[in-house]
């Protein structure tokens, strides 16, 4: 198993020459809608005949982060464009402190006696493992390699950095050059989840209507 789709989605957006993710609200919902399909791809959720996520099975899954949205499933019906709405801040701080603990980020402390602040500032020691993601995924996209023959959560990644409008993996013109391949690799998504993919294929609508209009992804 891997380390996670929410985690990978979490490298995808930081920018590691700024030591800051590259757009905050933007990161957040893609956190959210990874960790969702992180769920499906482990066969712990999915939709019902009415669209709305369900749970499968609720047995522990050892990452903090996928417990507790599993739990937030449980509570009530919702689609999947529902639940990548909600909460999103929250499992994206839940995120930063999952990658904290795994060592591949590092979290300030908190001053007890200083400013209180937002949220502590995270930074990446060592930037090559986001870095390879970027690349791998992005290539992933503007490669020819046939779209079956890539695995389910490559697909899940390369779908939401595109319709997410993640510049520091694709830019706008990555995006209109291969419409058509990212259209493909979204449909992998429904091969197992057909309200998921739509869900991350109206990614960037669902972020423009949450927020009265974002800015950074041209």
């Amino acid at each position: 198993m891997s380390r996670g789709l929410h985690l990978d989605v979490y490298l995808l957006a930081f920018d590691t020459r700024s030591q800051s993710l590259q757009d905050r609200a933007r990161a957040g919902f893609l956190v959210r809608a990874g960790a969702l399909a992180e769920l499906a791809h482990r066969g712990a959720a999915a939709e019902d005949a009415a669209g709305r996520v369900r749970v499968v099975s609720a047995a522990a899954t050892a990452d903090p982060v996928l417990d507790t949205l599993l739990a937030e499933l449980g509570s009530r019906p919702h689609t999947w464009r529902s639940w990548i709405r909600r909460n999103r801040e929250e499992t994206l701080e839940a995120v930063e402190e999952r990658l904290a603990v795994l060592g591949v980020v590092t979290m300030a402390d908190r001053d007890p006696y200083g400013p209180v602040v937002p949220r502590r500032p995270v930074a990446m020691a060592d930037p090559r493992e986001a870095l390879d993601l970027q690349v791998r995924v992005a290539g992933l996209v503007r490669g020819g390699a046939p779209v079956a023959a890539v695995p389910f959560a490559d697909a899940v990644l390369a779908a939401l950095a595109a319709h997410g409008h993640l510049r520091l993996v694709l830019s706008r013109h990555d995006r209109r050059a291969h419409a058509g391949r990212i259209a493909e690799l979204t449909d992998r998504i429904a091969d197992r989840s057909p309200g998921l993919a739509r869900a991350v294929g109206g990614l960037n609508l669902t972020m423009v209507a949450a927020q009265g209009g974002m800015g950074g992804g041209g």
